[in-house]
This record gives structure tokens, C-alpha cells and sequence, in this order.
């Protein structure tokens, strides 16, 4: 049986802030799939099956939670690549940062990213927003069937 795709691409650098990411959503969407990947260049490979991925069957996530300080290829450039391309340019994409600078939140609206979140600072809050984000996301957002 093929590996199904994963239902978040969680792209963050931050090992303490995956933790935190995977602990909240394995306590609250027990059955949702994610991968993780630790720079721009990673997610990017993973969402086009290119590099490392060049074997994965092409298939979306539900959802891309987006850090924008990334080493290799930050998350502006992501999310631009992901939005110039028609196979992904429809892809819910959260940023989750932890930049409240206007210009990333203005570029990241002018690339039509679905919401921008400032990271809370405090553990449960932070856990509480990915929680709320993979629950509303995953279970209550409708998205059009896969052509």
C-alpha cells in the first residue's frame, strides 16, 4: 500500500518549536500525518518531489504551516513558489512565525497566504494555537476535491 501524503507540512528550523508543533497535534488530531521540514529548500523538495523526494508519489497536504526565518530558502520565497505554481497554489499556508515585522506580514498577504500567526511565546499558548490551527484546518475548513 502506497505511504499516504501527509496532511501538514510543518516548515520550521526550530527544534524546540517542532516539539511542541507534533506534541499538540498528536494530542488533538491523533490521526493527522505530518512531515517536517527544517528549511525552505526541504519544503519545497517535499511539495514538488524533486531532490531527496524525486521517488514520493506528487500529492498535497491539507496544509502547510509556514515559518518565514528559514535557512536555505526562507518562507517568503516558499510560499511565492508555492503560489506561482498551479498544482500547489491553492494549498491553505499559515504562517507561523515569530517575526511581527509589517513588511513580512504585508508580503506574505501580497502572496495571498491564507493567515499569519505570531508565534505566542508561552508553551501552552503556543500548543493551544496549533491545536485550534490543525482542528479548524483539517476538520471544520471545507477545500474542493482533488481533480
Amino acid at each position: 500500500m502506497p505511504s499516504r501524503t501527509a496532511d501538514i507540512l510543518l516548515v520550521e528550523d526550530s527544534p524546540h518549536d517542532v516539539e511542541l508543533a507534533l506534541h499538540a497535534l498528536r494530542q488533538h488530531c491523533a490521526e493527522t500525518i505530518v512531515h517536517v521540514a527544517r528549511d525552505g529548500e526541504e519544503a519545497l523538495d517535499y511539495l514538488f518531489c524533486r531532490g531527496s523526494f524525486d521517488s514520493r508519489p506528487f500529492g498535497l497536504p491539507r496544509l502547510v504551516l509556514l515559518d518565514l526565518k528559514l535557512p536555505k530558502v526562507d518562507g517568503i520565497e516558499v510560499l511565492e513558489a508555492i503560489r506561482s505554481d498551479p498544482r500547489t497554489n491553492a494549498i491553505p499556508v499559515v504562517v507561523l512565525t515569530s517575526s511581527k515585522e509589517q513588511r513580512d506580514i504585508a508580503a506574505s498577504y501580497r502572496l495571498h497566504v491564507n493567515s499569519y500567526i505570531q508565534k505566542p511565546v508561552n508553551f501552552g499558548e503556543f500548543q493551544d494555537t496549533v491545536r485550534q490551527l490543525g482542528f479548524y484546518w483539517l476538520v471544520v475548513n471545507e477545500t474542493p476535491a482533488a481533480s
